[in-house]
């Protein structure tokens, strides 16, 4: 992509060790056309992850290292050293409790114009810093007849494979797709910002047999935000 990514944010990782690696065994790199190799990492560097396999996977690249010899950094300094001379775990300082927050509202539609067109739209109410799961779930256990949907687990979490029933199909290049203000969503993105571009949550990579994003365990909604899942094709 012209920014950098390599695949969606999500490959990232992944593909930054594949990288790396084969620096570490052989001197030559083939790229099929110019890349930019540090904007690459500047998208690594600058994305807010948060799940741990993706943070997971993306580490290595960064500090320079990847799976072959990571386990070689960081550890040496204590080798050989008894427990009395490595030094302490600091305690973590405790942390003041935050004041309780009112509840907010987020939007939520479901639409899909590919067949059997319907197009529902609803508003819940959920406590403050509630995941975008959360508010499907919701709005499901309010409106069970029109908000259903079933997700399977992923190494980065849950993601979304049907809605009203509608279920994305790898053969004819269907999925759900995710947006605020019609706008893709992003893993980790700013929540509630429009205008923010790239590789949009359930957007299968081209390069893997199988979508490579997952984010509605993770994704939290301001108030008022309104999130669309729209049926689409990649």
């Amino acid at each position: 992509r012209g920014n950098g990514t390599i695949g969606n944010i999500y490959s990232m990782g992944l593909a930054l060790q594949v990288w790396r690696g084969a620096l570490e065994t052989s001197s030559e790199f083939y790229v099929p056309r110019k890349w930019d190799r540090a904007q690459a990492f500047s998208v690594g560097y600058s994305h807010d992850y948060q799940q741990h396999t993706a943070m997971a996977q993306v580490l290595p690249p960064l500090v320079g290292k990847s799976y072959l010899n990571a386990g070689r950094w960081g550890c040496a300094a204590t080798n050989g050293m008894s427990p009395s001379q490595q030094l302490p775990l600091s305690p973590l300082p405790a942390l003041p409790l935050s004041p309780p927050t009112a509840p907010i509202t987020v939007q939520f539609s479901i639409t899909n114009t590919l067949k059997n067109y319907f197009h529902y739209s609803t508003s819940v109410c959920v406590p403050h810093n509630s995941t975008l799961l959360h508010v499907m779930q919701v709005a499901r256990n309010e409106k069970p007849d029109f908000f259903c949907f079933q997700t399977k687990p992923t190494n980065l979490g849950p993601f979304v494979t049907s809605i009203q029933g509608l279920a994305g199909n790898d053969n004819e290049r269907t999925y759900w797709q995710f947006f605020s203000c019609w706008s893709p969503l992003n893993e980790g993105g700013r929540p509630g910002q429009c205008g923010t571009r790239g590789c949009a949550w359930g957007s299968p990579c081209p390069s893997l047999t199988h979508p490579s994003a997952a984010g509605v365990g993770t994704y939290k909604p301001k108030n008022w935000e309104h999130i669309q899942a729209v049926f689409s094709t990649y």
